[in-house]
């Protein structure tokens, strides 16, 4: 198993010198939108000689290695003043509304509110050389039409109507306010404050902002942890890579240091974390290319409409759920889930054995017959997971001879995400099929057991 290991990672690190050495990019730092982001944040103290936006052919924008970084070697340090936060909120003309304002706002949304006005003054705001290089649009669910959401896997089309629902209430139950800053726009506050306006802003603090922790004032309730890094909003994620990340108290500014390394002229890339793709397209509208993390949910829906003709399994469900069982049940490509294959193994009891179901929840193996039927049913499973995933990449290949090209990105990122979960299916079956038929001596039968259905 350890030469295995090693195997697989020497051969994963081949295929991705291949992929970066057919990467090619293209330097935007001589455009002049990225000339006046440099300007705006050397004014602020920052300079960079290590890394230079641009555009590569792979991720799009993100930010090159002029030169190569060593392992250990501290990548970008941006200070203080250049970093927006609620503070800056705040201090601004917008600060005297925000500190009499009752009930008070969130942070999330006095970041919202400052980003849209701040995009409505233009070339007046002190902000304009970062909002100008700010997405336009996004890839979030938030801006997902129907037909995109339909298409999307059960669990993650859930969670996505509820992103868009959030979005629609914070702009709806915050009327009253808006309206209150009718003296500071140029224009009418419905025409400024729109939906569409609040949407883009709450994006771009949900896809872009970093983790930093604020002192608590008495004007915005609830953690405030969020704060806009201009040119280093422009690193892109990779789940192989290694940094550390966090504001250092002593220099006064946001530090990034590199783990792992870059090579020069290559993308300079962070990990956000250990996501899988499903919570990156959710948090940050995009899918990672060989996300070792990424793994297919069953749902509960599922399981039982695949075990509807057992006459046990309304008290199997509701046992696996105060046991806390039925959440993250997981297929990944080397085939289902500990947590999955255990919710099976006990749902393959029968009533009469109800005295083992909590031993067999804490690892107690199931008679030889129990565990094929548990492998058999995480086949079925996965096959009906399969069917779904077809199912919907038919569909999306329809809408995308027929839509707008917003629309076109939105699809691109479910495609991938399904064609993500096909692969991982597939392998899961491959390994299921294994299984099948490979006797193992585990607890035997009882035999006042009635065969599970």
């Amino acid at each position: 198993m350890k030469g295995r290991s090693h195997q697989a990672g020497r051969a994963a690190r081949k295929r991705r010198r291949k992929q970066e050495s057919l990467v090619q990019s293209v330097s935007l730092c001589h455009q002049l939108q990225y000339v006046r982001l440099m300007k705006f944040l050397h004014k602020r103290g920052f300079t960079s000689t290590l890394l230079q936006p641009a555009l590569f052919t792979d991720t799009g924008r993100g930010l090159q290695a002029l030169k190569t970084i060593e392992p250990g070697q501290l990548m970008i340090s941006l200070p203080e003043s250049c970093l927006l936060t609620t503070s800056t909120v705040l201090d601004s003309y917008l600060g005297r509304y925000i500190k009499s304002w009752k009930p008070r706002l969130s942070p999330l949304l006095a970041l919202c509110v400052f980003l849209v006005c701040e995009r409505h003054r233009g070339e007046a705001s002190d902000w304009f050389p970062y909002i100008d290089v700010l997405p336009t649009t996004y890839t979030c669910p938030a801006y997902f039409t129907d037909d995109v959401v339909a298409v999307l896997p059960t669990g993650v089309r859930r969670r996505a109507s509820e992103q868009r629902e959030a979005v629609g209430e914070i702009h709806s139950s915050h009327q009253d306010f808006f309206r209150s800053l009718q003296p500071i726009l140029s224009q009418p506050v419905e025409e400024v404050l729109t939906y569409e306006a609040l949407r883009w802003a709450w994006c771009s603090v949900n896809t872009r902002s970093v983790f930093m922790s604020h002192p608590s004032n008495t004007f915005l309730p609830g953690q405030d942890v969020y704060a806009l890094a201009p040119f280093l909003d422009l690193l892109n994620h990779r789940p192989d890579v290694q940094v550390k990340a966090s504001f250092n108290d002593v220099t006064r500014c946001y530090e990034i240091r590199s783990v792992s390394g870059t090579l020069r002229y290559q993308q300079a890339f962070i990990n956000y974390g250990s996501h899988d793709n499903q919570r990156l397209m959710l948090e940050y509208g995009f899918v990672a290319a060989c996300n070792p993390h990424s793994v297919v949910y069953v749902h509960t829906d599922l399981l039982t409409d695949v075990l509807r003709h057992d006459r046990s399994l309304d008290q199997k469900i509701k046992f696996l759920r105060e046991n806390d069982f039925l959440q993250n049940l997981t297929v990944s490509s080397e085939g289902p889930s500990w947590r999955l294959m255990t919710a099976l193994r006990l749902l393959s009891l029968p009533q009469t054995l109800y005295h083992h179901w909590k031993a067999v929840l804490l690892g107690r193996a199931v008679c030889e017959e129990r565990e094929q039927w548990s492998v058999q049913t995480a086949k079925t499973l996965c096959q009906r997971l399969l069917q779904d995933t077809h199912s919907a990449l038919d569909q999306i290949s329809l809408l995308l001879q027929q839509c707008e090209q917003s629309v076109r990105e939105q699809l691109h990122v479910v495609q991938s995400l399904r064609q993500e979960e096909r692969c991982i299916l597939g392998k899961s079956l491959d390994v299921l099929e294994d299984r099948l038929g490979q006797p193992v001596e585990l607890l035997s039968c009882q035999p006042d057991a009635e065969s599970a259905s």
